[in-house]
């Protein structure tokens, strides 16, 4: 078993940089680019997609700090992109004033580097200074620069982190917490931060005081300030594994208190609460619910918990937000969104109602809150086939209607609907189809997308790419909402680790014969797409049901599960699939791996391969040696690496705009699909 996965042929494909495995990058794009960029359909396709990405009218989704809107941009003007902030008196106007914070795209001229943006941390509550992360090309790896935003430049003796999967968040004035690459045994075997350190202005990162240190093994170390006046608190803490953690109070005579919680609980403090989400029972609660404690309390050895939520078998916990005085809680129920307002009253226990203005059969997610000044909060409204709209309320008060963005794509004689699936052991897994009535019209060409992994979940959403690109032109979407993702709460997510993995791929394929049996497509129109681990499942549909589907496009994928440790981040997903280094887990591995399943004989459909020589996760070999093994067995592969963009496969709107356009121009060809403009 271990020869066979020694004995592989495209290791040389692994080489990222490598001058051979460029070459055939090149002739690969190439042979691609022949065939899709070449149709005649592409380019008015990637205008239109550009334009929607470009628009002016979107809504600038802003992040309250003080007395400031924060914004991040980009446009035609502005490839990649700029930051920006206003106030909520300029906001509300159709056409704000913006402060322009920092252009990136100067910035990048000026040094001569393809920066991408990647965030700041603004230092509170003076909201003076930030931390600005910049990212080469896309990739996970950053570069750290003090900003003052008072000159809106960065600051010439500030702190700063050369290149790497750096960690950074401010204590005071003069203090960050940081964990970086300073050298052998500052970094653990997925390539994150092992270590924590207090790190003075002034004085050398490597020479900053060690104050924890992770094992050589976990994932990764943190370090960060809660500081909400009144209540500042240090915390330093270890991810063991993707799923699995410890967070230890750091006093300031630097001693440790562990936060004496379940390794797979999320645990956070919040004033004088301990807020704690649970993946497995603990103190007689169900997995999947929402606990809260008194903290000093819980210190002292109080393990009375106050039930803020407790799951049911159609209903699990979406996520949660502070404002000053409440928590919004987010639920769903089959996938639908439920609101409600909790407050933890002073003598203890809460009181809980439904927030007021929330539209029924509607996504709704909280953006943003105030929390350690008012009870404001953000909340947007959107649908399958409707456009987002921007609310701001505050609790107990009045709501305004901000932002609403305009209709994207044709949306006329789409409906929207939610079936579910038989999945082979019984299960109902729910899918959500959006496009023409098929009673009406019969078969078309459908577009089916999954993910099944790491407990995400895909939820309703506008999305004005896939309109323009597939829905206004004759196609119809589905999402699949199978087990692996978060759905229906950890219990869901957990069905299909490491060994059960195969439970998403059979949910997967369940939900692709059930649109042939419903009528909406016929397998000679089905297209299948996912990213990420959602390439695993596109793999996973590659050699398992090759039957089901007409074309089958993978992003960023996951596709060699025998080596995947070995490269770049995939050590930090081994609680995820198993350890292949583990005999116990090595067939299974071996068993789920798309690269190891080919064969010469299969009747596979067309394939699209799609991945980022700058992608710093997962690996571009996963994607680069698969296309060479079907082409080398005679299959129909095209094969698309972009330069930049890391994971996210694109680092500004123009390479976006291309990549949907290659992926969306192949499944027109391979589908009988929407015709072109």
């Amino acid at each position: 078993m271990r020869r066979a996965i020694e004995d592989d042929p495209y290791l040389w494909l692994e080489e990222v940089s490598g001058e051979r495995a460029l070459a055939w990058v090149a002739e690969r794009n190439a042979e691609t680019a022949d065939t899709l960029v070449a149709d005649p359909g592409f380019a008015p396709l990637k205008e239109r997609v550009r334009d929607v990405m470009d628009a002016a009218d979107r809504i600038p989704y802003t992040v309250r700090r003080g007395a400031h809107l924060y914004n991040f941009w980009r446009d035609a003007e502005h490839l990649r992109g700029v930051w920006r902030r206003t106030t909520l008196e300029q906001y509300r106007k159709d056409a704000p004033e913006w402060e322009v914070l920092l252009d990136v795209d100067a910035l990048a001229e000026a040094e001569g580097e393809k920066w991408v943006w990647d965030g700041a941390r603004v230092r509170r509550p003076e909201h003076d200074r930030a931390l600005v992360r910049l990212s080469r090309d896309g990739g996970d790896a950053v570069v750290v620069r003090e900003f003052d935003l008072g000159t809106r430049r960065f600051v010439d003796d500030g702190f700063r982190v050369a290149e790497a999967k750096t960690r950074t968040g401010w204590i005071d004035g003069d203090t960050v917490f940081v964990g970086t690459d300073t050298g052998p045994g500052s970094l653990t075997d997925s390539g994150y931060p092992r270590q924590v350190r207090r790190w003075r202005r002034g004085t050398p990162v490597e020479d900053a005081e060690l104050v924890f240190e992770a094992g050589q093994d976990d994932v990764s170390a943190w370090g960060y300030r809660d500081d909400t006046p009144g209540f500042e608190r240090d915390f330093v803490g270890r991810a063991l594994d993707f799923f699995r953690s410890e967070t230890y109070l750091l006093r300031p005579d630097s001693t440790l208190v562990r936060i004496d919680v379940p390794e797979d609980a999320v645990a956070y403090a919040h004033r004088r609460h301990l807020i704690v989400t649970l993946k497995s029972d603990w103190l007689g609660q169900p997995t999947g619910s929402l606990l809260a404690f008194d903290f000093d309390a819980f210190l002292a050895g109080d393990r009375t918990p106050e039930v803020l939520f407790t799951p049911d078998e159609r209903t699990a916990l979406a996520g949660h937000a502070w404002t000053r005085h409440h928590l919004i809680l987010e639920t769903m129920r089959d996938v639908s969104t439920r609101i409600e307002v909790l407050t933890p009253a002073p003598e203890g226990g809460w009181t809980r109602e439904p927030l007021v203005g929330v539209p029924e059969l509607s996504a709704v997610s909280v953006v943003d809150t105030d929390p350690d000044v008012s009870d404001e909060y953000f909340l947007d409204v959107s649908g399958f086939l409707q456009p987002s709209t921007l609310h701001r309320g505050v609790i107990g008060g009045d709501t305004e209607i901000l932002k609403q963005a305009p209709e994207r794509f044709d949306a006329s004689g789409l409906t929207v609907r939610q079936h579910f699936a038989s999945s082979p052991d019984g299960t109902s897994v729910p899918y959500f189809v959006i496009g023409p009535d098929h009673a009406a019209t019969g078969p078309g060409p459908t577009l089916l997308y999954g993910y099944g992994g790491f407990e995400v979940s895909l939820t309703p959403s506008y999305a004005s790419v896939t309109g323009r690109a597939w829905l206004e032109r004759g196609g119809t979407y589905v999402i699949a909402n199978i087990r692996g993702g978060g759905e229906y709460g950890p219990d869901w997510h957990q069905a299909a680790l490491g060994a059960d993995r195969p439970r998403a791929f059979e949910d997967f394929a369940a939900v692709a014969g059930d649109l042939v049996t419903r009528g909406v497509t016929t397998p000679a129109m089905l297209g299948a797409s996912g990213g990420s681990n959602g390439g695993l499942l596109m793999g996973a549909m590659l050699t398992r049901h090759p039957e089901l589907f007409g074309a089958i496009v993978a992003q960023v994928p996951l596709l060699d599960m025998t080596r995947f440790h070995k490269l770049l981040a995939g050590a930090s997903w081994i609680a995820e699939y198993g350890d292949p280094d583990d005999e116990a887990d090595l067939p299974h591995l071996l068993d789920i791996s798309p690269y190891h399943r080919l064969t010469a004989d299969a009747a596979y459909p067309p394939v699209l391969l799609m991945t980022s020589t700058r992608d710093d996760r997962v690996h571009p070999g996963h994607a680069r040696k698969t296309a060479a093994r079907l082409r080398e067995l005679g299959h129909q592969v095209l094969f698309h690496e972009n330069t930049g963009g890391g994971h996210a496969g694109a680092g500004d709107n123009e390479q976006a705009a291309h990549n949907s356009a290659l992926v969306h121009t192949f499944l027109r060809q391979r589908l009988a699909g929407p015709t072109a403009d």
